[in-house]
């Protein structure tokens, strides 16, 4: 199989196609970025581009599964309409061209609590985004929805202390529906995702994640 990889540059990202390139289901990786990753492997393509332009390259978005893990923070975004553009824009407009082009499964890094009709900007945004590409019918749709994500090496002060928090509360058996996973684990789930289940969509949850 040949993946596509947007977000690749990400925590949860970097650990996808580390994982891609050394799986034999995989015998091509394709990734799509803005800057230079310094990664090299026989299976690897990058591709450096503006993702402002995606005409521009829409031919070189061929594959046979699309891994759709793009996504930042408010306060990196700076703003939410910046977010939007990120989180939202880019994978519903990369997804759509790769749908037109005859990707048929689409693997998408989601979010617990994720709604179209949630109060909460973030949780809204990804519920949206989850619906957007429903509609695009890939023949096969696996959506994850982690909860907090434990990043190898993170200088995010306030994720430290959330997933602490998390933890100790974890371990007198409350929020287990929120437990932290590691992006290592996250990524080896959806390397394993597009075998393991059949045409049709499916939204896994954090306890189905863990037992895939």
């Amino acid at each position: 199989m040949k993946a596509l990889v947007i977000g690749a540059t990400g925590a949860t990202g970097k650990e996808l196609v580390d994982l891609l390139l050394k799986s034999n289901d995989y015998a091509e990786v394709s990734i799509f970025v803005r800057r230079a990753t310094g990664k090299s492997h026989s299976k690897l393509t990058e591709h450096i581009v503006d993702f402002s332009k995606m005409d521009s390259f829409k031919d070189l978005i061929t594959g046979d599964v699309l891994f759709s893990c793009l996504g930042t923070t408010l306060k990196d975004a700076g703003s939410k309409d910046d977010q939007w553009k990120i989180d939202f824009d880019i994978p519903a407009q990369f997804a759509a061209v790769a749908k037109e082009n005859h990707v048929n499964s689409l693997v998408l890094v989601s979010s617990y609590g994720a709604s179209s009709k949630s109060n909460v900007f973030y949780s809204m945004m990804k519920g949206k985004l989850e619906e957007n590409l429903e509609s695009l019918h890939f023949p096969q749709y696996i959506i994850f929805r982690p909860g907090p994500l434990i990043r190898e090496n993170t200088d995010r002060v306030g994720e430290k202390i959330s997933v602490n928090v998390i933890k100790i509360f974890n371990a007198i058996g409350l929020f287990k529906n929120l437990k932290p996973i590691s992006t290592l684990l996250l990524a080896s789930k959806l390397v394993k995702a597009p075998k393991e289940f059949s045409a049709g969509t499916f939204t896994l949850e954090l306890s189905q994640i863990i037992s895939l």
